[in-house]
């Protein structure tokens, strides 16, 4: 009878661990952004996961086999789930994707994913949008080729594979369309920039045409945007570092006319600094679309006779903003 009680509590105990139908998932993460993580699909919460007493993410749920995003309140990993997966991973959150790792079932088609993402992050992708046409096509080509082989030769999951095969073409497809644009971009410089008069957070209107006289680093950006918002405390450095210098920071809102208190709201809140303008018609503003401008955060450098020097210039977060205007304002 003992024997047969413990059989039925392995039996129930497994039942528990895994039900049918359904996958886990288990999340160790030293140096957490939250409490809580986000099992996403198309930018949906699909699931929720709380942390528990142990300090471990962990739950057991029914999925759709497919590619997913695991969102921390900060930064996004790549998922493949589909039921019968129990899928451990480890992460240190401060060195996000350099960390990632997985254990158990399923944690071959993942780690391959994570590792994939790691070196597409290391591509000199700068180095790239330098290039010819003729010699980005052929980089571009050899790069699918070798994508592809290396997935073929993994032998994982059949329908991964397919899902990542596609991911390989869209996603270069994006590099491609990134090469455009940027070459769109290169052909604004030297010209004469659009002027603007737009509504200024501080009352009346402000043109491009009465900064003459003084470099103008424009940003683009909207209170909805993720990516915007975060370059602000860097933007503040960079205008305390330069403010006594010849150059005028100004940032341009494209949210749309019903979120225009927002944005006011936001300026005021944020304690935003520099010139602080409204687009007139968002998006479909005649200095927005001169620039060709369909993402944000975008960034323009233009110089004190209204030429543009930059027209994809660099974020303030990135170093080489700070070496250019420390070269054009000695």
């Amino acid at each position: 009878m003992k024997n047969l009680i413990s059989l039925l509590f392995l039996v129930l105990f497994s039942a528990t661990v895994l039900a049918q139908g359904t996958m886990a998932f288990q999340a160790k993460i030293d140096h957490k952004n939250g409490d809580v993580l986000y099992i996403q699909e198309n930018g949906k919460n699909v699931q929720e996961i709380k942390i528990n007493s142990k300090g471990l993410f962990q739950a057991q749920f029914p999925i759709k086999e497919g590619m997913y995003q695991l969102f921390d309140g900060v930064e996004y990993a790549q998922l493949f789930l589909k039921n019968g997966y129990d899928l451990k991973m480890t992460m240190d959150a401060a060195q996000f994707d350099e960390t990632i790792k997985f254990e158990g079932k399923g944690s071959k088609e993942n780690n391959y994913m994570a590792q994939e993402t790691l070196a597409d992050e290391n591509l000199a992708i700068d180095k790239w949008m330098a290039l010819d046409q003729e010699s980005f096509t052929s980089v571009v080509e050899k790069k699918r080729n070798s994508d592809l082989d290396k997935l073929n030769k993994a032998q994982l999951d059949p329908y991964f594979t397919k899902l990542m095969s596609s991911n390989i073409d869209s996603g270069l497809l994006q590099l491609q369309q990134y090469y455009l644009q940027i070459s769109g971009n290169k052909k604004l410089n030297n010209s004469k920039a659009p002027n603007f008069d737009y509504e200024n957070a501080t009352g009346g209107k402000t043109s491009l045409e009465s900064m003459k006289g003084k470099y103008v680093y424009i940003d683009v950006w909207a209170t909805w945007c993720g990516p915007c918002r975060a370059e602000i405390p860097s933007l503040k450095k960079i205008e305390e570092k330069f403010h006594n210098k010849n150059i005028v920071f100004v940032s341009i809102s494209v949210d749309t006319d019903k979120d225009h208190d927002k944005w006011k709201s936001f300026v005021k809140e944020k304690d935003l600094g520099g010139t602080q303008l409204f687009a007139d018609k968002n998006w479909n503003s005649d200095f927005i679309k001169g620039f060709n401008i369909n993402s944000i955060p975008r960034f323009i450098l233009i110089d004190p006779n209204g030429v543009v020097v930059d027209a994809d210039a660099a974020r303030p977060s990135d170093p080489k903003l700070d070496q250019q205007l420390s070269s054009l304002l000695p």
